[in-house]
Parts: C-alpha cells; sequence; structure tokens
C-alpha cells in the first residue's frame, strides 16, 4: 500500500501479514453434550425455594410490624379493657359470690309416715253417750230424815252426765301424716365450701390486675419511660 503526500513522495506502509484463519471445531453431538448433574437441579431449585421464602418471611415480618404499630396505638384502650373490664371485672364478681347467699322458698308437699306410742297421763272429762248402769256401787245418803251410809246398790248413770276422770294409758299411732307447707332457706355461700375456691380465684386474679395496672398507659410512656424524657416527648407525642 503506498500513501502520497504533498510533495508527492510515495511513502511505503508495510501491511501485516493477514493471520491463519482457524477451521471452528465441529459441533459436539448429542452423546459429547454435557450432562445437567443432580447438584446443579438442587442448587437452581434450592435458590428459587429460597427465593420464595425469602419473600413470604419479609410479608409476614411487615404485617407483624403493621400490626404491632396498630396495638401499640391502641395500647391505652387494650389496657383499659383488660385491667377494667376483664381482671377487675372477674376479681369483683368472685368477690360478690363469695359473700352473696342462696335465698329461696321451698315448697315441701309429701306424706309423712307416723309409728310410734303417745303415752297419756292427764286428767280429762267424758261425757256419757248413754245411759250407764253401774253394779255394786256403794253409795252414801243423807237426805231429810234418811242416812245411809256406804250402802251397796246398783246406780243408773244418764246419758250426758260429765265425769271427770284421769287417764294413763299407751295410745299406739300408725298413719301417715300430710305435710303441706314452704320453707325459707337462706345459706350465706362464704359458709359452705364454695368459700375455699372463691378466695382461690380472687387470689389467682389479682396478680395479673397488679401487673396490667403497674404497665405504661400510653404508647409515648412504654418508649420515652415514666416520667417522660423532654427529648422523647417532643419527638412521640
Amino acid at each position: 500500500m503506498q500513501v502520497y503526500t504533498t510533495q508527492k513522495e510515495p511513502i511505503t506502509v508495510p501491511v501485516p501479514d493477514e493471520a491463519p484463519v482457524e477451521a471452528s471445531p465441529p459441533p459436539p453431538s448429542e452423546e459429547e453434550k454435557p450432562k445437567t448433574s443432580a447438584r446443579t437441579v438442587f442448587l437452581i431449585f434450592g435458590s428459587a425455594f429460597w427465593t420464595v421464602a425469602s419473600l413470604l418471611s419479609l410479608t409476614v415480618n411487615i404485617i407483624l410490624i403493621a400490626v404491632l404499630i396498630y396495638l401499640g396505638s391502641q395500647f391505652s384502650s387494650i389496657k383499659r379493657m383488660v385491667r377494667d373490664d376483664v381482671l377487675a371485672g372477674l376479681y369483683t364478681n368472685f368477690a360478690l359470690m363469695d359473700q352473696a347467699s342462696i335465698k329461696t322458698t321451698i315448697p315441701i308437699h309429701t306424706n309423712v309416715p307416723a309409728k310410734f306410742d303417745l303415752p297419756l297421763d292427764t286428767d280429762t272429762v267424758v261425757v256419757l253417750s248413754k245411759d250407764t248402769r253401774i253394779p255394786g256401787a256403794r253409795v252414801t245418803l243423807n237426805t231429810g230424815g234418811l242416812t245411809i251410809v256406804d250402802a251397796p246398790t246398783d246406780i243408773t248413770l244418764p246419758a250426758g252426765t260429765r265425769l271427770p276422770i284421769h287417764l294413763t294409758l299407751q295410745v299406739p299411732v300408725d298413719q301417715e301424716i300430710p305435710v303441706d307447707l314452704s320453707v325459707g332457706v337462706n345459706i350465706p355461700l362464704n359458709k359452705t365450701d364454695l368459700h375455699q375456691p372463691f378466695v382461690g380465684l380472687q387470689n389467682l386474679v389479682a396478680p395479673y390486675y397488679v401487673m396490667v395496672s403497674k404497665m405504661p398507659e400510653s404508647w409515648s410512656q412504654m418508649v420515652c419511660g415514666t416520667p417522660p424524657n423532654p427529648l422523647c416527648k417532643e419527638i412521640i407525642p
């Protein structure tokens, strides 16, 4: 190749020899192609699995953080609900149950069997229901000019005669007595076996009530403490 300058003087530039062209190797046959190993497959699927698991874990963590932020904003309301409505309500009601009484009226309608001997030893007056003849009675009469002392005779007492007598005997009783009445019942529970379980339930709830009462009242108290740090209070109102 010759290059001419302005003076028309030829300058000879050597041309490099062209490199010999190497023939490309023939494409490998199906038998010579490298086979994919089980390790390679495991690495491919393992990488995909861990990618999906990481995305799921990140999603779950984001959801949990959002839930915690929401619960933190509602912390005061949740605390009051748990302390006042649940724990205080349970403790108060257990105490009231221990102080309560079972008051009711029980109606009784039944027959009570009665079988016994009734002793009688008393003075009473009997009335004769008909004329009664008393043979061999001994009488004393003092009437007018006639006096009879302790004379045996037969006398007849008319019906309706009242006789004072003294009774001493055993009266057998064997019958059923009807009972129809209402019985009032007033049973204090703290005088029964339920007292100890009620006290145990109060003692079970009381520590949790005290623990919740000592918790912060708001999200700012939880983060900044009590009393709150002034700088933290300015950041988290």
